[in-house]
């Protein structure tokens, strides 16, 4: 009985079709953009107790310190590898929605108009953010025709 040799599947056409695509969208400055806003967004979600002044509600300031820091190192990895993690965009925007009602949420009583606005402001951002990462991905490549690896411009008509 002949045995086949088989490539590997990292090794395959459509994967590394699928890795070059995903390269050339982390590269965008639109996906640049959305990776650093996302940072900044993290890094004040985590501060914001302190920033905005109702440090003293404990339940809602570690679970924004927690939530802060899960959102920044989710969208943080995207210009790393973002065939990888783009997927988790969508963590990111469960995080930014879960921001959005922690004040009604969280134990103790902790809605207030600063932890309120806070709150719902950064989660609305967060939510975008993390959608405009997510919907990066699915971004077609336009040079080409469907069903076919040729560019539309080369294709017999």
């Amino acid at each position: 009985m002949a045995s086949t040799h088989r490539a590997p599947i990292e090794e395959h056409p459509d994967l590394a079709d699928l890795r070059a695509r995903h390269d050339r969208a982390a590269a965008t400055p639109r996906a640049q953009m959305v990776e650093a806003l996302a940072l900044l967004t993290g890094l004040y979600l985590a501060a914001s107790p302190w920033i905005a002044g109702f440090s003293g509600f404990t339940t809602l300031a570690v679970t924004n310190l927690i939530c802060g820091i899960t959102y920044m190192l989710l969208l943080g990895g995207l210009g790393n590898s973002y065939e990888r993690t783009h997927s988790m965009a969508w963590a990111a925007a469960a995080i930014g929605i879960w921001t959005c009602l922690a004040p009604w949420v969280v134990a103790g009583d902790v809605a207030h108009t600063r932890s309120i606005t806070s709150n719902l402001i950064t989660g609305v951002v967060a939510t975008l953010l993390a959608l405009a990462a997510a919907s990066a991905a699915r971004d077609r490549d336009t040079s080409y025709g469907p069903g076919t690896r040729q560019p539309r411009r080369a294709r017999a008509r």
